[in-house]
């Protein structure tokens, strides 16, 4: 008996050596494809919130860490700073709309010097199949209403879903969710319209500048 329970001990060893040693070998030879993958991803998204025409740098690499409570979260977010000519055009800047109907929304605005939002995505939601989805351009094209928009001193109580007096709609049965994306969007253009040049004169820091 003893030797049964010690051979199939062993046999459960070399099975769990195995299969880590799979599994890592698994991580090594598709960590590269998995990070290209990555980097088209974003690389589309920012092409769709920061026209072509309103830089001639690479968006990925001209990429700063921020660390405020106005993008709605305490971890650092990249914002990715688009030039032409050598001066500034636009931002694309990652938030948090931490009060989702199930939890955190992550979303990426494109904002012109002026101010004016050049579009809006949601980067990764949790958000209620047939609900909340909503703000997901998959699903709908609410979350493209962002675009053209500006967050002044005159309209920012205009910010909100239409059923707390604002200019957004809201989805039937789901308020929460799009009311959490307004909010998060408002937010980080003030943000950005605050403090331009603070975020166009930091050093890149991110986007593969600090590998």
């Amino acid at each position: 008996m003893l030797n049964a329970i010690r051979k199939n001990g062993l046999t459960l060893a070399i099975f769990a050596c195995a299969s880590t040693g799979l599994v890592a070998v698994t991580h090594y030879l598709t960590k590269d494809t998995i990070k290209q993958q990555e980097q088209a991803q974003l690389l589309s998204v920012l092409n769709q919130v920061v026209p072509h025409n309103l830089h001639d740098n690479e968006l990925f690499s001209s990429c700063i860490l921020l660390n405020t409570p106005e993008l709605g979260t305490e971890q650092s977010m990249p914002a990715y700073i688009a030039t032409l000519n050598d001066q500034p055009s636009a931002i694309a800047i990652e938030a948090i709309a931490p009060d989702g109907y199930n939890g955190e929304i992550k979303l990426i605005v494109g904002i012109e010097q002026d101010g004016t939002i050049l579009g809006t995505r949601v980067l990764s939601h949790k958000e209620t199949p047939g609900l909340g989805d909503k703000i997901d351009l998959r699903v709908t094209d609410w979350i493209t209403s962002f675009k053209g928009k500006q967050v002044t001193e005159s309209n920012v109580s205009r910010w909100a879903v239409r059923k707390d007096g604002g200019d957004f709609d809201q989805f039937t049965g789901a308020t929460i969710t799009p009311r959490a994306v307004v909010k998060a969007v408002k937010k980080a253009v003030v943000y950005v319209n605050t403090n331009k040049e603070t975020l166009y004169s930091q050093p890149f820091n991110c986007g593969g500048n600090n590998e």
